[in-house]
């Protein structure tokens, strides 16, 4: 039997714990097993995974290896093993509500105008968060919805889905492996080992446009995001916001929008340190503020090369 549905997960030396949670929640789905595909990409792991994760609880179930590190050439992969039409996107940290699968699939069917889509991620910290971090807590893709939300119109971020959960036609990951095929920069644009970069999640939905969909995100669709408490220390933030802010650019760049850096004077630059450490006294504030011209910065000089 055909599946009407795959899914696939991109993982590199996971923290296994995260790991079976998420593939428990997999083999609680609503939608019968043999209706979906699950495909389990080992990104070139030290330890090859096939020996340390049993699915043979799936009928449907593989290992696959990507030796070429980086989460879009695992990504790459999975679209080209997979057998259906629709395609859910599940990282090593994410758990599916039990209905998550059935929804998607249903909404592929009443959304023929939809090349991608995903919904809710709530966060299921290791520790309780300090207060401080909160301000950035969407860098950990936290999103609450209250209402379904639909457009197909680029740089519209508030139907746009985020890797978590996923969902896309496999019209939108055929574009999207061809457009990235031709671009080393684009192709790198996901995590890559201990690099931080984000936006190939957000590149692969706008493919979407490419195509003449849309996107869209919806309530009914939850997915709890595991977080560990070194995602909660600053050094990792700063380090995130650098790449976000990288990705970002980079990203709007091939979506038509030529980036340009401020020109601000030293002073200026002395001014805003004043008027962040000593009056506002916040100075993490400043710290990353910073981080994201940083990233902003780096990624124009490498579009100025290309």
């Amino acid at each position: 039997m055909q599946p009407s549905l795959s899914v696939i997960i991109c993982t590199h030396n996971p923290r296994l714990e995260y790991l079976h949670k998420v593939l428990k929640a997999l083999e609680s789905q609503t939608l019968p097993m043999e209706q979906w595909e699950l495909l389990l990409i080992d990104n070139a792991s030290n330890q090859l995974l096939d020996s340390e994760i049993d699915l043979s609880w799936h009928p449907n179930g593989r290992h696959l290896r990507e030796e070429k590190l980086g989460k879009n050439y695992a990504l790459l992969l999975g679209f080209q093993e997979a057998k259906s039409e629709i395609l859910a996107i599940v990282d090593d940290d994410n758990v599916l509500d039990a209905y998550y699968l059935e929804l998607s699939l249903q909404i592929s069917k009443d959304w023929p105008m939809l090349g991608a889509w995903g919904g809710q991620i709530r966060p299921d910290f290791e520790v309780t968060p300090p207060n401080w971090t909160k301000p950035y807590w969407w860098m950990l893709a936290i999103r609450e919805l209250d209402q379904d939300k639909w457009s197909n119109l680029l740089h519209c971020y508030d139907t746009i889905p985020v890797g978590a959960g996923m969902c896309l036609r496999k019209c939108v990951a055929d574009k999207y492996t061809q457009l990235v095929s031709n671009s080393s920069i684009r192709l790198n644009l996901d995590p890559k080992g201990k690099q931080l970069l984000r936006g190939g999640d957000i590149d692969l939905a706008f493919t979407s446009c490419d195509v003449g969909l849309g996107t869209g995100v919806f309530v009914s669709l939850k997915v709890t995001h595991l977080i560990p408490v070194s995602r909660l220390e600053e050094d990792y933030l700063l380090r995130l916001a650098e790449g976000i802010a990288y990705s970002n650019t980079v990203v709007e760049y091939f979506r038509g929008k030529i980036p340009t850096l401020p020109k601000f004077s030293n002073l200026i630059t002395v001014l805003k340190y004043i008027y962040y450490n000593f009056v506002l006294q916040d100075s993490r504030n400043w710290r990353f503020n910073r981080a994201f011209s940083r990233g902003k910065a780096l990624a124009i000089q490498e579009l100025i090369k290309k």
